[in-house]
């Protein structure tokens, strides 16, 4: 079997999800747990992007269709947030999808309205 593809940059991201998740605890808005996740990317000097805008390439035209994903993380690692009271199978659908559109390999789905976040990634 093949080695994990970005699994150090995973691995770092998922800890600093952890650390968010340890201090906030479950139960907030999707948007506190980005702000904070900012930060503490920021305090683990990992660099990322996030609300980016994703247009559709069809027929090799590129067009804006109004898709944003969450984050991308060192131009590596999409990562799609959630603060849901469970992860929908539709959401693993649109992970998928965005990586194609992004052309990138690695996505992590973190939902952050888990009481342990191991259970929510």
């Amino acid at each position: 079997m093949g080695e994990l593809i970005h699994a150090d940059l995973t691995q770092e991201v998922i800890g600093a999800c952890i650390e968010v998740h340890r201090e906030l605890g479950a139960g907030l808005l999707e948007s506190a747990y980005e702000e904070c996740l900012c930060c503490e990317l920021s305090l683990r000097d990992i660099p990322y992007q996030r609300q980016l805008s994703l247009p559709v390439t069809y027929k090799g035209r590129s067009l804006d269709c109004g898709y944003v994903v969450d984050w991308i993380v060192d131009q590596k690692v999409l990562l799609e947030l959630k603060a849901v009271e469970e992860l929908h199978p539709l959401f693993d659908a649109q992970l998928l999808t965005y990586l194609r559109l992004a052309n990138l390999r690695v996505g992590l789905i973190v939902n952050f309205n888990v009481p342990v976040l191991k259970d929510g990634i």
